[in-house]
């Protein structure tokens, strides 16, 4: 199944149902008054976050949902039929914004959280709603409220606790493949990653989802190699893991490229909680090593962790460090062990 993150939708509700013009005509009835039935309503569209999807493929090929219009009322005091509401089922962390890209409509965060994206149109009235005392046989009726059309975007930002940034070929999917169960491609030239990746990592018997982007590059701001166009997918995450690779003869240049083009992208995101990494540290001796190790603390400015996802050295102690920035942000986990027992007053 394609990756796509972001797809243009059109979409419109429907329109409510006429009202009716009608008299009773019945035998031995001479005066029956009017007995029109009001329209029935239009759908409505609905946007749902459910479970189980990671991607908007599916509106690629299908781009418009318009709902039906509601049936007209007919004689006999009858009321139109209402029209089915239409729901566009979206991954959870699906954004829905306007046609400029930029007005937020609605984030979906939570299985289940419903928007309603476009109201369906009341139908009109009868002229039976119109009778009174004075006027016996009203001859008008309402037409239905018109529906709601609207082009909408979708832009999907995965939900994971940890977001994994840095230059191709830092070794980021191959860290994900270490710790995770998910098989991200790996290959020893830049760019092997075109898409995210998630996965459910494990520590000390806690779980969390980590999120592996493509590399990013100098310029990324401005549309070079694969551009920020999936920084997005980091942007909820709680921490930032920055993987250096340690094999590069600058580490602090390189880590000074991806800061720079964090704070391009938002100042939000350059702000967040933010772990470095130097990897690949079975192919360096002690002495480069700690020069380089030196290098990178004095250009962020704090701790650097070191490891090997190949041959898994400290891979334990990234993992724990990384859960402890996270666990703060868990909500606290109900306490079962009262469960069970009778009440007792």
């Amino acid at each position: 199944m394609k990756f796509l993150d972001l797809a243009r939708v059109h979409i419109r509700s429907g329109g409510g149902g006429g009202g009716c013009i009608s008299f009773r005509r019945e035998k031995f009835i001479e005066f029956g008054g009017p007995d029109g039935g009001d329209g029935g309503r239009g759908g409505d569209v609905w946007a749902e976050a459910v479970e189980g999807l990671n991607t908007l493929i599916d509106f690629r090929y299908q781009q418009h949902f318009f709902a039906k219009n509601g049936r007209p009322g007919e004689g006999s005091q009858r009321t139109g039929a209402g029209a089915e509401d239409i729901v566009l089922r979206v991954p959870v962390g699906t954004e829905i914004l306007e046609e400029d890209q930029e007005t937020l409509v609605a984030d979906l965060t939570k299985p289940g959280q419903r928007v309603l994206l476009a109201q369906g149109g009341n139908g009109g009235w009868g002229n039976l709603a119109f009778k009174t005392s004075t006027n016996r046989a009203p001859r008008r009726a309402n037409p239905g409220q018109p529906g709601v059309e609207r082009t909408l975007w979708l832009r999907l930002k995965l939900i994971a606790d940890a977001g994994l940034v840095g230059l191709p070929n830092a070794g980021k999917s191959t860290f994900l493949a270490a710790v995770s169960n998910a098989r991200p491609k790996i290959a020893d030239y830049p760019f092997t990653t075109l898409v995210p990746n998630l996965g459910v990592v494990g520590v000390d018997g806690h779980e969390f989802v980590l999120a592996d982007i493509p590399g990013l590059i100098e310029g990324a701001s401005e549309g070079r190699g694969l551009g920020d166009q999936f920084l997005g997918h980091v942007e909820r995450a709680g921490v930032l893991m920055h993987l250096v690779d340690g094999t590069s003869e600058d580490v602090a240049g390189d880590a000074r490229t991806i800061l720079t083009e964090l704070e391009a992208y938002s100042t939000i995101l350059a702000q967040k909680a933010r772990i470095t990494v130097l990897n690949k540290i079975d192919a360096l001796d002690a002495d480069t090593l700690e020069a380089r190790r030196a290098a990178l603390e004095a250009e962020v400015g704090g701790k650097v962790l070191t490891m090997s996802a190949v041959a898994g050295t400290g891979v334990t102690a990234v993992l724990r460090a990384l859960w402890s920035r996270i666990a703060p942000t868990r909500a606290p986990e109900p306490d079962t062990e009262d469960e069970g027992r009778p009440w007792q007053p």
